[in-house]
């Protein structure tokens, strides 16, 4: 698959992260986007995560892999985390807060990271998830056979519903609160979920490679009729990954498999018949988007007025300068985005 690492992945990627910054508009739209972006757009990222999952079987190999990752997602999340949060610091002092207990308070806050970090750092949870969903499944793949890694599965996405009744039904209020009330760290607790949706990313493989005529169609019947239905107001569905909301046992899988399915077919069919640079351009600096498109807009809302075209195009384009000023100014600036690749040799094998 690395050779022929295709278009349609970037591209799809690149999609996706687009649907991120809408996602995260703070205005009103008239028609209820944002909710079907939600539907689907994170499980999605764990789904083609998991479609490029390679077990670890040699031994000696386990910490080599798990050094790439951590290499390729937490020192850029550190990173973005530090320049951010010295940027904000300058901005509050400037202004005059010099209460330290409000500092510390805050670094508190962003050591909790997930669903604790707000504002700028809304989007971080995803980084902290995505590493740890990538230790289960290794772990799981590595020590069990399929059958006994479906089991396990299976208990993660239950016990992940059932801290979900307890944060929606038990605690209740919003999302957002009720969540909180579950302390967890780096918002470990949604890899159990996440880590489903990777794992169907990765048995499904051959599937997703190749969307035939045939999953096309019943992804489309299923997502037009879930859209349908909520339109009707038969179903509310509604999913947050970040803030522990998983409303449907079944519906929490259906929904985004099918929606991905139409998206990943729809652009394969797409790009190979036509080229979409713009969308793999964003995909290759999609992190930097990812971690600065709100930031973006905290900065610039104050000096700009712009609906969800000009939020949209700031939350891209601004990113994207800043990730091409990271790669060609700063000492190591590739590694600060995720472009880390071991060191090949004749005695270590390439991790992928």
């Amino acid at each position: 698959m690395n050779k022929k690492r295709l278009s349609w992945v970037d591209v799809t990627k690149g999609f996706l992260m687009v649907l991120v910054v809408i996602g995260h508009y703070p205005g009103q739209l008239d028609f209820p986007l944002s909710k079907y972006i939600y539907w689907f757009h994170m499980p999605a990222f764990f789904i083609l995560s998991g479609l490029f999952f390679k077990p670890v079987v040699e031994k000696g190999l386990l910490k080599i892999s798990i050094h790439k990752r951590f290499m390729q997602l937490i020192v850029p999340y550190l990173f973005f985390l530090i320049s951010i949060t010295l940027i904000r610091y300058g901005i509050e002092i400037g202004s005059g807060n010099m209460d330290l207990s409000w500092y510390i308070n805050d670094l508190w806050t962003l050591a909790v990271g997930g669903r604790f970090a707000r504002g700028a750092y809304g989007v971080f949870w995803f980084v902290t998830t995505l590493f740890f969903t990538y230790l289960f499944f290794l772990w799981l793949t590595k020590y069990f056979n399929r059958t006994k890694q479906v089991v396990i599965l299976s208990i993660f996405y239950i016990i992940a519903h059932f801290e979900s009744i307890i944060a929606m039904h038990v605690i209740g209020g919003k999302p957002s609160e009720a969540s909180q009330a579950i302390p967890m760290i780096w918002n470990i607790d949604v890899a159990l979920m996440a880590v489903v949706y990777f794992a169907f990313g990765y048995y499904m493989k051959d599937i997703w490679q190749n969307v035939t005529k045939r999953w096309m169609i019943a992804g489309m019947v299923v997502s037009v009729t879930m859209v349908l239905l909520d339109n009707w107001n038969v179903i509310d569905y509604r999913l947050s990954m970040k803030f522990l909301r998983y409303d449907h046992f079944i519906l929490d899988l259906v929904i985004p498999l099918s929606f991905t399915l139409v998206v990943v077919g729809g652009f394969q069919f797409i790009t190979s018949r036509m080229s979409l640079n713009w969308l793999q351009n964003i995909e290759k600096h999609s992190l930097t988007i990812m971690y600065l498109h709100i930031f973006t807009d905290i900065l610039l809302n104050d000096y700009f007025t712009y609906g969800i075209i000009g939020f949209t195009a700031f939350g891209l384009v601004i990113p994207i300068i800043v990730s091409i000023i990271i790669q060609k100014m700063l000492p190591n600036g590739k590694l600060f985005l995720g472009g880390f690749s071991p060191k090949k040799n004749a005695t270590t094998p390439v991790i992928n």
